[in-house]
């Protein structure tokens, strides 16, 4: 019988982020599909011993979990490539889309056969077998309509499988994916877990614990916020929106595109040119050095002033609030324009993580600590239980 082995996996709209394990493996993944036929061309140059598998996925996946089964997918780097290349949709439910699940079911099977190629010194199983305990999350809305257990059974109680196609190093391996368990953590509960325990579930926040906290998380294709008291997420006043930053990144790219001529890969791509240390805000047009201050500058504060409006709008509610933690990869897109315009008009007292790591991986972190804890916990009763068997 395979032992299961922790995954933590944060699907977000703009990259996929798991953790596994002890801790001893990350994978940071563009969630950027596009369909694919068996035979991918492959560039001369292109050596298939040598390349990195993460810049090469071409996959087949089947699960009964998938509306579309049976299809070929290019998956991250190699997807941004094509001209077909799918991101999610705005407006869409990450729970009911394929492509949730495609980038869940790669992250699993990429983890299976490192493991499976490190534990058979570089001669692999042509099929392997894996079993996985899954801490993952849904956006608190989709939590509150209850998609959470349609999503998790799905995952239970089938074999999800792999296979690699033309990808380097693991051409012709297939993966037979098997949860053990299932665990859908709603994503403003898990970053305020990620916010006061660290990875051995110790409290590193105390002055948190009892403190009135607003988390809001934004996403690609959502925004929710927690209201924290009592150490728990309030489900009557916590808040999901149907807003994240994917719909300005799209609008970012597509001005780009027509005022100068410049096509972007991905959102992945607009996102490095507006965050990154060095050249914000600039592209190269023609071999020149092209400031798009004004395009991103626009769309961004727009959407800094509808997510500023949901901040206010919560925090009126709930009066007693003391601090409002702004969380995921959208708050590092927004950041400035959030902090100027909170300076100029009610000056709540908000906060930010300056760390851009450890806001992106702050939801994936949060769901290895709670899968963790549950395992633990697993094993603690599963022990008392034979133990009181023995006895009698």
């Amino acid at each position: 019988m395979n032992v299961s082995r922790i995954a933590a996996i944060d699907v977000g709209n703009d990259c996929v982020k798991a953790i596994f394990g002890k801790y001893d493996r990350e994978l940071y993944i563009p969630n950027v599909i596009a369909r694919d036929t068996e035979d991918r061309p492959v560039i001369g140059i292109e050596d298939l011993n040598e390349k990195d598998p993460l810049d090469g996925i071409h996959i087949r996946i089947h699960s009964p979990a998938l509306k579309e089964n049976n299809v070929i997918y290019r998956v991250g780097n190699l997807a941004t490539k094509s001209d077909n290349a799918n991101e999610l949709d705005p407006g869409s439910s990450k729970s009911e889309e394929d492509q949730t699940l495609v980038m869940l079911f790669t992250s699993l099977a990429l983890d299976a056969v490192e493991g499976e190629i490190a534990k058979s010194s570089g001669s692999p199983k042509s099929v392997i077998d894996a079993n996985y305990t899954l801490g993952t999350g849904l956006p608190l809305r989709e939590v509150k309509e209850g998609k959470d257990v349609g999503y998790r059974s799905q995952l239970l109680g089938s074999v999800h499988q792999v296979e690699f196609l033309v990808t380097p190093k693991y051409q012709g391996l297939k993966v037979n994916i098997k949860f053990d368990e299932v665990k859908v953590y709603p994503e403003g509960f898990a970053a305020y877990i990620n916010l006061v325990m660290d990875k051995d579930l110790n409290i590193i926040n105390r002055d948190l614990i009892d403190k009135r906290i607003l988390i809001q998380d934004i996403g690609g294709l959502s925004t929710d916020v927690a209201v924290i008291k009592n150490r728990n997420v309030d489900d009557d006043k916590a808040q999901g929106f149907n807003i994240g930053v994917s719909e300005s990144l799209e609008a970012i790219r597509e001005e780009i595109r027509s005022k100068h001529g410049v096509e972007l890969d991905s959102r992945r791509d607009v996102v490095e040119i507006i965050t990154r240390k060095n050249d914000r805000n600039h592209i190269m047009v023609k071999g020149s050095r092209t400031s798009v201050h004004d395009i991103t500058d626009r769309i961004l504060l727009e959407l800094a002033k509808k997510q500023y409006r949901h901040l206010r709008n919560v925090w009126q509610k709930n009066s007693q609030t003391e601090i409002c933690y702004f969380v995921g990869g959208g708050s590092m897109v927004l950041k400035e324009y959030i902090k100027t315009l909170n300076n100029n008009l009610d000056g709540y007292n908000i906060e930010f993580f300056e760390d851009e790591k450890e806001s992106i991986w702050m939801m994936a972190n949060a769901y290895y600590k709670l899968v963790s804890d549950f395992v633990k916990k697993s094993n603690k009763d599963k022990k008392v239980a034979e133990q009181q068997t023995v006895k009698k």
